[in-house]
């Protein structure tokens, strides 16, 4: 009777186990977003990407820890032959208390209060917030944007810009007028001075 409860109970405890890892596998991985349906009247982009860690990634500069929840994703491209033309991404973020500290108070990237955020035209369904109820920090000469909920909990993240674009093509120099004194070819047409002899006294 004792082998079969000690069997028993390892038995529920290995199940335990199993289930309580499952659960924690599943909060360590942030959910995947389907790329969001937006009317893209003149110019759709070429890629849309949901990868939340590539995207928090690429963002801010760091990977997120399990402690940093990410409820959304969305990055978009608009790529030609020469490459990425601009981009765009969203991201909605349960932050650590440590991710907190670095983007907000901390101010990792020298980000300016602002009293509003700014409306972007075909943001993601996803990205809404109440403007009461956040606080806002936007980059003085970019478009990278923080909005804090002030309870600490979701902070609401967007950026965009221009891809790299290719040069101009490089200008083959001018050659400058051959001068008469030179001739039309390598050497001058007159022999160089000769200095004279010395005379005898």
């Amino acid at each position: 009777m004792k082998k079969l409860l000690l069997i028993l109970a390892t038995i529920a405890a290995a199940l335990l186990l199993w289930l309580g890892w499952g659960w924690l596998d599943a909060r360590r991985k942030p959910s995947v977003d389907k790329p969001s349906i937006a009317a893209w009247k003149l110019d759709p982009p070429t890629k849309i990407d949901n990868d939340p860690v590539k995207i928090f990634q690429r963002a801010f500069w760091a990977n997120p820890t399990d402690e940093d929840k990410i409820l959304h994703a969305e990055r978009r491209e608009w790529s030609d032959a020469d490459g990425v033309r601009k981009w765009q991404w969203f991201l909605v973020v349960e932050p650590s208390p440590a991710l907190l500290k670095r983007l907000r108070d901390d101010n990792a990237f020298g980000l300016a209060p602002a009293t509003s955020a700014t409306v972007i035209t075909g943001a993601p369904a996803w990205f809404v917030f109440k403007s009461e109820e956040v606080s806002v920090l936007k980059a003085p000469q970019a478009k990278l944007e923080l909005i804090f909920s002030k309870d600490n909990r979701t902070f609401y993240a967007s950026d965009s810009g221009l891809g790299f674009r290719r040069g101009a093509p490089e200008q083959i120099p001018k050659t400058p007028p051959s001068s008469s004194a030179l001739g039309s070819g390598r050497l001058p047409i007159t022999p160089p001075p000769r200095p004279k002899a010395p005379t005898e006294e």
